[in-house]
C-alpha cells in the first residue's frame, strides 16, 4: 500500500476515535455536573466548561502550529493525542467544577489532534488527491460526532459517567498508538526560520488569499454555533410533546452529520478535478438555502429533510476551506497555518453560541435561522468574488506544486 494511503487510513481512525471520544463526553456534562457538588447555575457552569477549551486552544493553537513546523506534524498529534489521554482520564476522577474546569482549560492548551491530522494528510497526499484525502478526514470527524454520543449515553447508562471519560481516554489513547506505529511522515522540511507567533501572524497577514480562508473559517464557524444552543429545544417543540423527545432530538441533530459521512467523499473527488474555490462556493450558497429552508417547515419530517439537505452541502465547506490552505501556504509554512486556521474555528465556535442565545432569548428561533441562512450566503458570495481575483494565486501554486 502507498505510504499517502496508508497515512489516511490510519489517520481516519485516528479523527474518527478523537471526535467520537470528544463528542462521548461533552453532551453529557450538565448531566455529571450534579454528581461534583454543582446544584445551582448548571447552564452557567456547562457553558463555561464547553467554551473554556475553545478559549485556550484558540490562544494556544499558533503556537503548537510552530512547534509542527519545526519538529514535524507526526510528533505533534502523538503530544495531542498523550495529553487527551492524561486529560480525559483524570476527568473521571474529579470532584468539583473547578478540578474539571482546569481541566477543559488544559485540554484546550495542550491538544490539536484533528488540526494535526490534517496538516499531515494536507502536506503528504499526492496534489490531485489532495481534495478526496481531506474529505475523507471531514468524514471521520463526522462520523465520530454522530457516534459518539451514541456511545457516551450506552457507556454512562451501564458505567456511570466517570467511567464514561475514562473510556473516551483509552478510545484516544488506542488512537494515539495507531499513529505511532503506522503513520510515516515523508515529505516535511523543518523550518528554520527563527521567529515567533507575533511574526506568524504578520507572515499570515501578508497573504491575502489566506486570510480570506480565515475570514470564511471565522463566519462559516459562527454559523454553525449560532444554531446550536436553541436547536435542541426547536427539534422538540416541533416534534411536539413526546416522550422520546429526547431521542427525536439526536436523531435530527445528527442528520447533517449522517450526510456529511456520506457526501463529503463525493466534494473531494469533485474538489480535486473542479477546484476547491467552485466547491467552496456551492457548499456556502447550499448550505445558506439549505439553513433558510428549515424555516418553511413547521412539522419534524419536513424540517429533517431540509437539516439533511443542508448537510449534503455544507460538509463540503471545510474540507474546500483545508484545501484551499494547503494551495495558499508554503510547505514550511503549514503546520502554523492550519492551526491560525484552528484558532479561527474556535474564534467562531465562542461567539456563535453567544450570539444564538441572546438573539434566540428575545426573537422567535426562526430568526436566528434566517440570521445564519443570510450569514452563510454572504460568505458564499465574498468566496466567489474572492475565487475570481485569486485565479492567478490559484495558478501560481498549482505550477509549484508540480
Amino acid at each position: 500500500m502507498e505510504v499517502w494511503k496508508r497515512n489516511l487510513l490510519v489517520l481516519w481512525f485516528g479523527v474518527f476515535f478523537t471526535s467520537a471520544s470528544f463528542s462521548m463526553v461533552i453532551p453529557f456534562l450538565p448531566i455529571f455536573l450534579p454528581q461534583i457538588g454543582v446544584e445551582h447555575h448548571i447552564e452557567m457552569w456547562s457553558g463555561l466548561l464547553f467554551s473554556a477549551a475553545f478559549f485556550a486552544g484558540a490562544i494556544a493553537s499558533p503556537f503548537w502550529g510552530r512547534i509542527a513546523d519545526k519538529y514535524g506534524r507526526k510528533p505533534t498529534i502523538i503530544r495531542a493525542g498523550s495529553f487527551l489521554f492524561i486529560i480525559y482520564t483524570l476527568s473521571a476522577f474529579v470532584t468539583n467544577p473547578y478540578q474539571l474546569l482546569a481541566l477543559r482549560i488544559a485540554q484546550g492548551l495542550l491538544t490539536g489532534f484533528i488540526p494535526g491530522a490534517i496538516a499531515l494528510i494536507g502536506t503528504n497526499t499526492p496534489g490531485k488527491k489532495v481534495g478526496y484525502a481531506l474529505s475523507m478526514i471531514s468524514t471521520a470527524s463526522a462520523s465520530g460526532g454522530i457516534v459518539g454520543p451514541l456511545l457516551g449515553g450506552i457507556l454512562a447508562e451501564w458505567v456511570g459517567n466517570r467511567m464514561a471519560f475514562a473510556s473516551a481516554g483509552i478510545i484516544v489513547l488506542i488512537s494515539t498508538v495507531l499513529i505511532i506505529l503506522f503513520v510515516k511522515e515523508e515529505n516535511f522540511k523543518p523550518s528554520k526560520e527563527p521567529g515567533s507567533v507575533k511574526k506568524d501572524l504578520k507572515t499570515a497577514r501578508l497573504n491575502t488569499p489566506f486570510m480570506m480562508v480565515l475570514v470564511l473559517t471565522v463566519v462559516t464557524s459562527t454559523s454553525i454555533m449560532t444554531i446550536e444552543p436553541i436547536l435542541p429545544l426547536y427539534i422538540v417543540e416541533l416534534g411536539s410533546s413526546s416522550d422520546k423527545a429526547a431521542m427525536l432530538a439526536g436523531f435530527v441533530f445528527a442528520l447533517p452529520g449522517i450526510a456529511s459521512a456520506i457526501f463529503a467523499p463525493f466534494w473531494g473527488k469533485w474538489a480535486d478535478k473542479a477546484g476547491f474555490h467552485r466547491v467552496l462556493v456551492i457548499g456556502l450558497l447550499g448550505g445558506g438555502v439549505g439553513t433558510l429552508s428549515q424555516i418553511v417547515f413547521s412539522n419534524i419530517v419536513g424540517f429533517s429533510i431540509a437539516r439533511f439537505a443542508f448537510g449534503i452541502f455544507f460538509c463540503a465547506v471545510f474540507p474546500a476551506l483545508n484545501g484551499l490552505i494547503v494551495k495558499f501556504t508554503q510547505e514550511d509554512f503549514r503546520g502554523r497555518a492550519f492551526s491560525l486556521n484552528q484558532t479561527a474555528t474556535q474564534v467562531g465556535g465562542m461567539i456563535g453560541p453567544i450570539a444564538g442565545g441572546l438573539i434566540g432569548g428575545i426573537f422567535p428561533a426562526q430568526t436566528v435561522f434566517a440570521l445564519t441562512g443570510i450569514l452563510l450566503l454572504g460568505a458564499g458570495g465574498l468566496a466567489y468574488r474572492r475565487a475570481n481575483a485569486f485565479k492567478p494565486v490559484i495558478k501560481r501554486h498549482a505550477l509549484q506544486g508540480k
